[in-house]
């Protein structure tokens, strides 16, 4: 079930921005915005208002640059990213059957370990975020995706230094 998202318990601006990303993602999915405006609106509308709280969608605190980065690489590997999600999915669970918002995150992590995020620093953030947006198993989903990929990323690194 997917909840209001909930502001890490100490400002932490890459966190935030991560949970940022997935939310931008999220809205560029479901209103076919494209990216640019999307974070364009993020940047003016959310960022600015210093009194308004995270769980109100609010991202005072966000590391701007960051989430652009996540967002714009995002969007721009999308393509590469589903074909490894779908590779990493159990067959029975197709992509369309993840929550859009599970989905943006998956997005989210798998472009940041795609452009080299170090893997313990993937999981951890994005394990976070995901106990952010979700109070079920989803969590769980997201760290076994992550760890499957960086193993797969690893033995393909390891077989093209051989």
């Amino acid at each position: 079930m997917t909840n209001a998202p909930s502001a890490p318990p100490r400002k932490r601006s890459r966190t935030i921005a991560r949970m940022a990303a997935t939310q931008a993602l999220y809205q560029c999915e479901q209103t076919g915005m494209n990216a640019e405006s999307v974070l364009a609106e993020f940047s003016r509308h959310r960022r600015n208002n210093s009194a308004g709280s995270f769980e109100d969608g609010y991202i005072p605190d966000a590391d701007l640059t960051l989430l652009d980065e996540i967002v714009l690489q995002a969007v721009a590997k999308q393509d590469a990213i589903d074909a490894a999600l779908v590779q990493l999915l159990p067959e029975s669970w197709p992509m369309g059957r993840l929550d859009p918002v599970l989905r943006a995150l998956l997005r989210a992590a798998l472009g940041e370990l795609m452009a080299d995020l170090p893997v313990q620093i993937a999981i951890n953030e994005y394990l976070d975020v995901a106990h952010g947006f979700f109070n079920g198993d989803e969590p769980k989903m997201v760290n076994g995706i992550l760890d499957k990929f960086a193993r797969q990323k690893a033995e393909g690194n390891s077989a093209t230094q051989r």
